[in-house]
């Protein structure tokens, strides 16, 4: 299985690190191909090129976006370019987005980085190789990022 991942010098982390060591610790057979751009408005090509061009079955498109509005905007105009690059592409895109903002101090944004990541990253190669996975895990308020959150009942 090809797997690409694409992340963001604009990042204040390594976060395909964290993608590559967890697919190493676990997976013997797939093979990474990385790209990095400099921020998540050029995720959307760059997963497009890995899809297309490097022939990858499903791409992660890892990025920071900064606590500011203008940087929501961003990433929501990133998201919905890789929305549209699945589309045209007829294959997954994982968006693992961390928003600045979403802890207080960066040893805890490291750690929402890193589980949110590694997490995403299991899930891209169980849509590949596991998709019953999903179905026998339906319902059970899994999250990344954070504690998973449990069923209702």
């Amino acid at each position: 299985m090809k797997l690409g991942i694409c992340d963001t010098t604009f990042a204040r982390c390594d976060m395909a690190q964290f993608a590559i060591s967890i697919i190493n610790s676990n997976y013997s057979n797939v093979r990474i191909i990385r790209k990095t751009v400099p921020g998540v408005k050029d995720l959307p090509l760059a997963c497009k090129l890995l899809l297309e061009k490097e022939s990858c079955e499903i791409c992660l498109a890892l990025g920071m976006p900064g606590p500011k509005e203008i940087d929501r905007q961003c990433a929501h105009e990133a998201s919905a370019g890789l929305i549209q690059t699945q589309l045209m592409a007829n294959k997954p895109i994982i968006e693992v987005f961390v928003y600045e903002n979403e802890a207080t101090n960066p040893k805890e944004l490291f750690k929402v980085c890193k589980n949110r990541t590694e997490k995403h990253t299991l899930n891209a190669v169980r849509m590949i190789q596991d998709p019953e996975w999903f179905i026998k895990n339906s319902g059970k308020g899994l999250r990344q990022g954070f504690v998973d959150a449990g069923p209702l009942i």
